[in-house]
């Protein structure tokens, strides 16, 4: 159990893939218009590795990357729904998309714009992103 944060469980449509993450109740989530986040509608936090736990469903997921290949984005085999990913500016840690998260334990979310389609440098000027995957 961590303090001040709440166990959230999630998982993708079909159910293959479940998982829980320790997080606040109130979400600071990012809107990211890199390309593949435009395309999929990527809204995501970010939480360390030692605060995510995967339920089942290791062998249901797959994995695509792209141009540098540090992102993991993984998804179910059968519905195709990534409900988590290891993100480009956290390979320590991953990238949860809260609309993927059982009802009942986020109070609210925030969002903040984050300009993808150029990422070095967005990632440069933001003060806490690096460091939202330390514990």
């Amino acid at each position: 159990e961590y303090r001040g944060l709440v166990k959230h469980t999630g998982g993708c449509h079909c159910g293959a893939v479940r998982f829980e993450v320790w997080a606040s109740a109130d979400l600071h989530v990012f809107n990211c218009n890199c390309s593949i986040c435009t395309k999929k509608q990527n809204r995501h936090f970010i939480v360390p590795a030692s605060r995510f736990k995967l339920l089942k469903g290791a062998d249901n997921l797959t994995t695509y990357t792209f141009n540098t290949h540090r992102a993991q984005h993984t998804f179910c085999k059968t519905c195709g729904v990534q409900s988590f990913y290891t993100p480009r500016s956290n390979p320590d840690g991953y990238g949860i998309a809260p609309h993927c998260l059982d009802d009942g334990s986020v109070q609210t979310i925030v969002t903040e714009d984050i300009n993808g389609k150029e990422w070095e440098k967005a990632v440069k000027e933001h003060k806490t992103i690096r460091n939202m995957s330390k514990p």
